[in-house]
């Protein structure tokens, strides 16, 4: 039992730590690859989908904040615009 205890405690420590360094490297290496291996490369086709999908949808949130901003904008004015006249 106290080995146990000892050989948990010494892998816990600082030195026991560095020491499984190079192993725990090897071993997150190994897993990389093997994720690596399931990675596939999308086609020309469903490249050029989506990126036509966010070009289209960048031009409308570019038009929708555009609005939005002139509208908050002339707002802000007509308000400074009323209350600058009643001074």
């Amino acid at each position: 039992m106290s080995k146990s205890i000892s050989a948990a405690s010494h892998e816990d420590s600082f030195g026991g730590r560095v020491l499984s360094w190079p192993e725990r490297i090897k071993g997150y290496y190994g897993d990389v690859r093997t994720e690596m291996k399931r990675v596939t490369s999308p086609s020309f086709k469903e490249v050029r989908a989506t990126t036509t999908v966010v070009i289209i949808t960048v031009f409308l949130f570019g038009l929708y904040f555009w609005g939005v901003d002139t509208l908050i904008g002339r707002g802000i004015d007509w308000v400074l615009r009323t209350l600058s006249h009643r001074g």
